[in-house]
């Protein structure tokens, strides 16, 4: 497991080290960083961890300009001596929330929360795409509300309210009609899928899932592929290959 540490006092960094390694000794510390500055140069120029700490307070700002300026996809365990900004860290990928001084026992629970998602998100899923089965088990299960986490909480999402769902990392997260991302409780898209209105949503490819009701228009490409547009802003192009492109057509209203 690679983990990033970013915490305000350099000091402060040798104890949590110490700490995970005591844990856990097949962790890989790779980076170390004490400001906004270091970490956004240390995400500018590394491959993404599997896993970062960090500190919410740092010498020139809140570590959450961090997030902003470079979004790595990857879990967060921030850490605080305070409560104050816990209701904001829950907007990024946050899988837990200590408060110092932290006990051994909160920090091997943090650890064991990480990898009991990635062992929960990890099963492979097919590359397939097309109209979603709402099939399972012979009786029919399309879902109305979709249970998305925050911090140590889960919430239920009206599946009428998410514009899209996506997968990053072998976790999936949903977008809501507000921007805002979550990660769901689901451990794949093709389980998902099972469960959604074959009417409303789409399996885009591999890593997207779409609502019909946010799409705002689609282009032709060469061989045959669709670009689809949301009117939600997405980080990247949506494609639908050759092979789909008919029943995506269809499925959108096309003749």
């Amino acid at each position: 497991m690679k983990v990033l540490i970013v915490e305000n006092d350099r000091p402060a960094i040798e104890p949590i080290s110490k700490e995970l390694l005591a844990i856990d000794e097949h962790i890989d510390i790779v980076g170390e960083c004490t400001s906004v500055e270091e970490g956004i140069q240390w995400l500018n120029n590394n491959s993404r961890p599997d896993l970062i700490f960090m500190d919410i307070q740092l010498s020139d700002g809140l570590s959450f300009n961090i997030l902003d300026t470079c979004q790595p996809a990857c879990p967060l365990i921030f850490l605080s001596t305070c409560h104050e900004h816990q209701d904001r860290a829950l907007d990024y990928c946050s899988i837990d929330y200590l408060i110092r001084p932290i006990p051994n026992n909160r920090l091997k629970n943090a650890l064991h929360k990480y990898k009991s998602l990635q062992t929960h998100f990890s099963r492979p899923h097919p590359t397939g795409s097309g109209p979603l089965n709402n099939g399972h088990n012979g009786y029919d299960r399309k879902r109305s509300r979709i249970l998305v986490k925050k911090g140590m909480e889960y919430q239920p999402v009206r599946v009428e309210d998410t514009g899209y769902f996506f997968t990053e990392h072998k976790l999936v997260f949903l977008v809501d009609k507000e921007n805002r991302k979550y990660m769901a409780e689901k451990s794949n898209l093709t389980e998902l899928e099972e469960e959604l209105d074959s009417n409303i949503f789409y399996r885009a490819n591999r890593k997207y899932i779409i609502n019909a009701n946010y799409v705002k228009r689609f282009k032709p490409l060469e061989r045959s592929k669709i670009s689809v547009e949301l009117v939600l802003p997405v980080n990247e192009e949506i494609i639908i290959s050759q092979e789909n492109s008919a029943s995506f057509k269809k499925w959108i209203g096309e003749i």
